[in-house]
């Protein structure tokens, strides 16, 4: 068997429907130390803070708790590429906006992210998204492979969208909420200094909102605030390869370059999914393997049916490599941020939005002339 055909039994229709990991993990200081959630914003009835989602079973209460979010972990995988290592495997397009420079590797929307989408490869990549709706993934795994392997929606422009095959996500369960106190006590008595009066400095002391105790010039205690979790439950990573998705994947109804294509986007899956994963996620938050527990990764076929599967880092690059020659890895480049661009998107979604309310107001006076 080649190496280029070693996992086509992936890409045919009687291969399994995912790969799947199941990694229990713990704080460095122990199962019961204290870790520190992803926080989100207020919104849609959320207060904001962590997420904890609670319900209620024949055992009792129960929660589940949001660690770091697949959106995040995809954040953290996919920059891999930009490894010595891995660079062969993919095209690297940078785009330069005035001193930055930002690899499409690190845009949150990937190819269909502004900074992309208001740079020289506006047209490029329309054309290649208008190819995904028409059935052809193969242009844009020519610009942006990575955006097939954990998923792109270019919602501002064409609409078209790209499920993620490598998804990932921590949770914890059954947590304990803790919180904590600080206070910030300044050097010196900037009020005994003249700087301002003691009224002034009697008024903003203990006003976290107030400019003074923003910009901490006056003592500024802080109650009550995250402290972090302890996971009765236990922590855990769920990660799954939806080959099930990637072969749903096609290039110009053309059969052979079609399972070129599938084997190259598969190859950047495998190195992804059999990577080594993150311990560092923020401050308070540095998870490790729970060695009480075995780490599970298996075939899952669409009976049901469940495969231990064993596919080291090092065999899924020497694959990703040979895929990625036969597929020839797209041109790399640095392209220029366009402000003309970005101001006529800007304005463009503007007139779009007024001409949608215009439109509404329109039908609903119409409605109502045709009540009354």
């Amino acid at each position: 068997m080649s190496e280029l055909s070693k996992f086509d039994h992936y890409l045919t229709d009687a291969g399994p429907a995912a790969l799947v990991i199941r990694e229990h993990l713990m704080p460095v200081e122990g199962a019961d130390g204290v870790l520190f959630p992803a926080t989100f914003a207020a919104g849609d009835g959320f207060p904001g803070g962590y997420n904890i989602n609670t319900f209620a079973d024949e055992k009792g209460s129960k929660n589940v708790c949001l660690i770091d979010s697949v959106g995040s972990q995809a954040n953290r995988l996919e920059p891999l590429f930009m490894q010595a290592k891995y660079q062969h495997l993919v095209p690297r397009i940078v785009v330069k906006a005035g001193e930055h420079e930002v690899n499409i590797l690190e845009a949150g929307h990937r190819a269909g992210d502004a900074l992309l989408r208001c740079s020289q490869l506006q047209q490029q990549l329309q054309d290649a998204f208008k190819a995904v709706l028409a059935g052809d993934a193969e242009p844009l795994a020519r610009i942006a492979p990575t955006s097939l392997v954990f998923g792109v929606w270019d919602s501002r422009n064409t609409q078209a969208k790209l499920p993620r095959l490598v998804s990932s996500t921590i949770r914890a369960f059954d947590v304990r909420r803790l919180t904590r106190g600080a206070v910030y006590i300044p050097p010196v008595d900037y009020a005994e200094m003249d700087v301002f009066s003691e009224e002034e400095k009697a008024k903003a002391e203990g006003n976290n909102k107030s400019p003074l105790a923003q910009r901490g010039f006056v003592h500024n205690p802080a109650s009550g605030s995250h402290g972090g979790v302890i996971a009765d439950g236990g922590i855990r990573r769920d990660a799954t390869l939806g080959l099930a998705a990637v072969r749903l994947l096609h290039a110009d109804r053309d059969e052979q370059k079609t399972l070129v294509l599938r084997r190259y986007i598969l190859g950047l899956s495998l190195v992804t999914f059999t990577s080594k994963t993150e311990n560092y996620l923020r401050q308070g938050c540095m998870l490790v393997l729970a060695t009480d527990q075995p780490r599970e990764f298996v075939e899952m076929y669409p009976d049901g049916k469940r495969l231990p599967c064993k596919i080291p880092h090092d065999v899924a690059l020497a694959y990703a490599t040979e895929a990625a020659k036969a597929f020839g890895v797209g041109e790399s480049r640095t392209v220029m941020f366009e402000k003309d661009r970005a101001r006529r998107d800007v304005k463009a979604d503007g007139d779009k939005k007024a001409k949608t309310k215009r439109s509404k107001k329109s039908d609903a006076a119409t409605d109502e002339t045709e009540v009354d």
